[in-house]
This record gives C-alpha cells, structure tokens and sequence, in this order.
C-alpha cells in the first residue's frame, strides 16, 4: 500500500450517507468529531464515534468510514496525541477555534484535554480483529470453529466490515507491529522479523515495504536521516 491519502490541519464536512474506501496516511493524525456521528473500521479495529470522540491514528494505519444519516464534520490535527486508539474531549469547539489560528496550540490543548474511550463489545467481526491483533498467530481455521461459522462466512463477513480478508489484516497487524519495533527499539532485524512472526528477515522487509514504501533501515531509532515518524499517535 505504497499510494497515501493527503491528511492536513483543517476540517471536512461529510454528508449523510458517505463512504470512504480504505485508504492509508503516511502520518500521524488525531481526527475530532465536531457533530455528527460515523463509523471507522481499520487497523486497530471498529469505532462508532459521535460529537467530542477523538480518533488517533498512527503513520501507515489503514481505515475506511461509514457516516451515518446526518453526515459529520471532524477536525483533522497532524499530531502525535496519544498511545490509544479511541479518547473522548470535553470542548471540541475551542479546540476547533484555536486550530483556526495556531493548529500547534491546538494540538497541546488536546492532549490536555484527551481521556482514552473504551467501546463495548460488538459483533463477531469485531472479536475477531481484537484477537488477530492480540494474537499475531492466531488460527482462523480454529477461530470459525470455535465461533461455530464457516471459513468461508469468516472470510466474506470480515471483509465486508474493514474491507480485507482476516489473512490480510493478520499479516497487516503483524508488520505494523514489526514497524513500531524497528522505530523505538535498536534490536536487530532478524530478531525482530522473528519475534513478531516472520520467516526471515527479507519477508518482514518485503511486507514492510509494501505498506510504508520504504526499507526497514528508514525507521530505525538510531536513523538521524529519518524524515517521517510512525509512532503511534
């Protein structure tokens, strides 16, 4: 996935029944939801969001949205704001109004501001991308058995929510999780092509590629030339 959608500072207005197809950012953002309500199914799994949820996304994570009947308009800050995945803030419209005129200023504003979210439990497909994100080796033969459905429902079904196959977001989940060891830690290559699942070494740089577009090298910790970031935001 070497093709990334442009994110920027500034607000989008989404209209009563939109879909945006999966796509990628190549950086880190928080998206604000100002009004409306919608839904994102990605990488770190499903959420319903409505007015004051905040949506943090790491570089390279992968989402689609569905909006809902009275569309939305969210907030987009180009910040690294927190290790979790879904928050909650108290005032977004100040937030809103500060990024106006100092989208850094808004961006320490809702850190400040920003407590971690946790949703209930959903659908099956829901339990699913929680385990194969838990699990990188996680069966999906034996995980359809136990949730007593067929391979082939396991495979449509998922699919039609976060718009891949299980495979696929099992292999997804386990390069990113590669990715964040190449960025914050200096252990080798091999080992860490091991420890998250790997075959080798050039299978983690081959699947490393195909999502970030650049060599394992490029995110190391020590890389003084590295020029963008994907740690989590």
């Amino acid at each position: 996935m070497n093709s990334f959608a442009r994110i920027a500072n500034g607000r989008e207005d989404w209209t009563a029944n939109a879909s945006v197809p999966l796509h990628c950012h190549d950086q880190a953002y928080a998206a604000i939801v100002l009004s409306g309500s919608y839904e994102e199914c990605g990488s770190r799994g499903r959420f319903r969001v409505g007015p004051g949820n905040v949506l943090s996304h790491a570089a390279f994570d992968a989402h689609l949205n569905r909006f809902q009947k009275a569309g939305a308009q969210i907030l987009n800050l180009v910040v690294d704001a927190t290790g979790f995945s879904l928050g909650h803030i108290d005032d977004p419209d100040t937030i809103a109004r500060t990024a106006e005129r100092d989208p850094v200023e808004a961006g320490n504003r809702l850190r400040a501001q920003l407590r971690e979210t946790r949703q209930g439990p959903g659908d099956w497909q829901d339990a699913l991308a929680f385990d194969l994100l838990d699990d990188p080796d996680c069966r999906l033969d034996a995980w359809a058995t136990a949730h007593n459905l067929a391979p082939e429902t396991l495979s449509r079904g998922f699919r039609k929510i976060f718009g891949v196959t299980p495979a696929r977001f099992r292999a997804e989940a386990r390069t990113r999780r590669a990715l964040a060891l190449i960025a914050r830690s200096d252990l080798p290559l091999a080992s860490i092509a091991a420890m998250t699942g790997f075959a080798d070494q050039a299978h983690m740089s081959r699947a490393l590629h195909a999502i970030t577009g650049s060599p394992p090298w490029r995110w190391r910790k020590s890389n003084r030339f590295k020029t963008r970031s994907p740690e989590a935001s």
